[in-house]
C-alpha cells in the first residue's frame, strides 16, 4: 500500500519523468540504427564509415554535454524541456533533408545531445533532486520511458520500415515528440522544488557536504567508476548499432531479432523496479558494484548462440544489467556528491558515457571491416565487463566509509 500511495501522490512527477526519459529515445542508438541499412546504402557508407560518422557525431555531443549539463542545476525542468523538445523535433525533421557527409555527421551530432544526453539527465536528475527517501523508486520508474521506447519504437518503424521511406519515418519521429510537448507541459505546470536549491541537509555527499563538479574530477573515486560508467554505453551501443550486421553474420532476420527485444525490456523493467527497491532498501554502496555482471554475461551468451532462442536468452540477461545500470548509477551521485552541484557533476559523468557511446560503434565497425566479426568481437567486451565490476567494487569499499551514517 506503502507503494502504491507513492505512486497515486507522485504521479504527476513520476510520468513526466517517464515521458522525458521515452522522448530520449529519439536520440538514442538502439532506434538510429533502424535505419543503419538504409543510411549505408543512400549515402554510399561501409559498416566502418558508418561506425566512424556515428563516432565523430556523437563525440562532438559528449564534449557539448560538459557545458549543456549545467543547464539542469540553473533552470528548472518544465522550462528547459520545452526547449530541449522542441530542437529535438527539429533535429528529427533534419534528418529527412540530410544530403551529403557533412550534414549526416551534424544531424547525429544534435540528436545525440539533445534525445541521449540532454533529455534523459533532465529525467534523472530531477528524479534525483525531487525525491530523497524513495529516490531509488522514482529513478526506476523514470527508467520505464527508455525501457517503453526500446520495447515498443523498434517494433514500430520496422515494421513501418517495409511500406514507407526511412526518411519519411523521421518526420514521424518529430511529430511524436511534439506531441509530448504539451503533455509534459501540462503535467509540469506546478512543478516540485527541486531539494537542491532547498537549504537541506538531507541530501549531503561524502564528508557531510555537497560536492563540485571540480573536486569530484580531482576525487580517486570517480576514475575507479569509469569502466563501470562507459562499459554499457560503449559495448551496449556498439550491440544496438551493429544490430544489422550481427543479425546477417548469424543468418537471422532482422525483423524476427527484434520481435526479441520486448524480452529485453521486460527482464529490464522488473530489474529496474528491483533495483529501485534495493537501493532504497540496503543503500546503492551494495547494488552498484553487481550491475555489470550481467553485461559480461549476456554478451558471452550473445557470441556463442547459434539460435533465436539463444538470443533471446542473451538479450534477457543484457536487459537485467540496463536496468541495474540506469538506476543504480543515476543513485550513485546524488548519494556520493550531494545534490547542489548534481547538474553538473552529472554533465561530467554524462560526457564520459556519450563518449563511451561514441566510441563503441566507430570500434566496432572498424574491426568488422577489418574481418572481426561482431560476434567474435563479444568475448573481450565481456572481459571488461568484468575489470570493470572489480575496480568499482574497490572503490565503493575504500570511499563507503566517509558517506553520512544515513547514506552508507
Amino acid at each position: 500500500m506503502g507503494y502504491i500511495r507513492f505512486l497515486i501522490d507522485n504521479r504527476l512527477f513520476l510520468l513526466a519523468g517517464f515521458l522525458l526519459s521515452f522522448t530520449s529515445s529519439y536520440g538514442q542508438t538502439f532506434f538510429i540504427a533502424l535505419f543503419a541499412g538504409n543510411i549505408m546504402r543512400d549515402f554510399g557508407l561501409t559498416d566502418g564509415q558508418w561506425g566512424g560518422l556515428y563516432t565523430l557525431g556523437t563525440t562532438l555531443s559528449a564534449v557539448t554535454m560538459i557545458w549543456a549539463g549545467v543547464l539542469t542545476d540553473r533552470f528548472r525542468v518544465r522550462n528547459l524541456s520545452l526547449v530541449v523538445m522542441v530542437l529535438l523535433a527539429l533535429a528529427c525533421l533534419a534528418m529527412t533533408a540530410a544530403r551529403g557527409w557533412v550534414a549526416l555527421i551534424l544531424t547525429i551530432y544534435v540528436l545525440r545531445l539533445l534525445g541521449q544526453g540532454i533529455m534523459s539527465e533532465l529525467a534523472y536528475i530531477a528524479m534525483s533532486r525531487w525525491f530523497v527517501a524513495a529516490r531509488g523508486r522514482a529513478i526506476s520508474i523514470a527508467s520505464m520511458g527508455f525501457a517503453v521506447g526500446q520495447a515498443v519504437l523498434p517494433i514500430f518503424f520496422v515494421a513501418l520500415l517495409a511500406i514507407a521511406d526511412w526518411r519519411t519515418l523521421w518526420i514521424a519521429a518529430a511529430g511524436l515528440v511534439a506531441l509530448t510537448i504539451p503533455v509534459i507541459q501540462s503535467l509540469l505546470r506546478r512543478e516540485r522544488t527541486p531539494q537542491s536549491l532547498a537549504e537541506s541537509s538531507t541530501s549531503l555527499g561524502m564528508a557531510d557536504r555537497h560536492w563540485t563538479r571540480i573536486e569530484v574530477l580531482r576525487h580517486p573515486l570517480f576514475y575507479l567508476l569509469i569502466p563501470l560508467m562507459v562499459g554499457p554505453p560503449v559495448w551496449g551501443t556498439a550491440l544496438f548499432f551493429q544490430l544489422v550486421h550481427l543479425t546477417e553474420v548469424k543468418g537471422w532476420s532482422l525483423t524476427a531479432f527484434v520481435s526479441l527485444l520486448p524480452l529485453l525490456t521486460l527482464s529490464m523493467i522488473v530489474f529496474t523496479f528491483l533495483t529501485g527497491w534495493a537501493v532504497d532498501r540496503f543503500g546503492v554502496t551494495r547494488v552498484l558494484p553487481f550491475q555489470l555482471l550481467p553485461f559480461a554475461l549476456a554478451f558471452a551468451v550473445l557470441s556463442l548462440a547459434d539460435t533465436l532462442f539463444a538470443a533471446g536468452i542473451g538479450l534477457m540477461i543484457f536487459g537485467i544489467g540496463q536496468g541495474m545500470h540506469g538506476t543504480a548509477i543515476t543513485a550513485f551521485w546524488p548519494v556520493f556528491y550531494g545534490t547542489r552541484n548534481l547538474g553538473a557533476i552529472k554533465a561530467a559523468a554524462a560526457a564520459f558515457m556519450v563518449f563511451g557511446s561514441a566510441i563503441g560503434p566507430g570500434i566496432s565497425g572498424a574491426l568488422i571491416d577489418y574481418g572481426i566479426t561482431f560476434p567474435q568481437q563479444m568475448i573481450p567486451y565481456a572481459g571488461f565487463y568484468l575489470v570493470g565490476a572489480a575496480l568499482a567494487t574497490v572503490g565503493i569499499l575504500r570511499y563507503q566509509r566517509d558517506l553520512p551514517s544515513a547514506a552508507a
